[in-house]
């Protein structure tokens, strides 16, 4: 089934055109809307998914902990909620609003709208998305930087998201 998504401004404006995921990357022209969940545990870690290899945009690497499009006509906030059950089979808790900022790359432009989840788990991974999935430790992150192990995006996001993980774990 083809996925479409709403076009949007910087500010997250719909421009009230929509593209086909497929249209949208492949032209960063494309500007649509997507989810990042960062969840912390009561240790202080934050669990990190390895993306399957069988998907289209950076298979195999480690990634937020939740990620996904916004779908034509959804809110981010159901998104997010829906990404979460969908990757790993969370329906509790609330989410809390982080920020948001545009990402652009060779293949897609992106407007991600960041949250913070606290949970423990245990989640269960969706198969056709995820590789694997665990906690790491900031400071095993930060070790890891650069290695080429994490998606780009989450190293771009890594250093704007850290202060309110601490925060937060604190």
């Amino acid at each position: 089934m083809a996925e479409w998504f709403d076009l949007v401004d910087e500010e997250g404006q719909r421009t009230g055109e929509r593209a086909l995921r497929s249209d949208c990357h492949g032209n960063p022209e494309l500007l649509h809307q997507a989810v990042h969940v960062f969840v912390v545990n009561a240790a202080g870690e934050l669990f990190l998914q390895k993306r399957s290899m069988q998907k289209d945009i950076q298979p195999g690497k480690w990634d937020t902990s939740v990620g996904g499009h916004v779908d034509a006509g959804e809110e981010a906030e159901d998104a997010v909620r829906r990404e979460l059950r969908e990757e790993l089979g969370v329906s509790r808790g609330e989410p809390e609003f982080l920020y948001q900022y545009v990402w652009r790359s060779p293949v897609e432009s992106e407007l991600i709208r960041s949250f913070l989840f606290k949970d423990e788990g245990p989640f269960q991974l969706q198969e056709s998305e995820l590789e694997d999935g665990a906690f790491w430790s900031f400071a095993d992150i930060e070790l890891s930087l650069g290695k080429e192990l994490f998606t780009p995006n989450f190293e771009f996001e890594w250093p704007k998201v850290r202060p309110f993980l601490e925060s937060a774990t604190a």
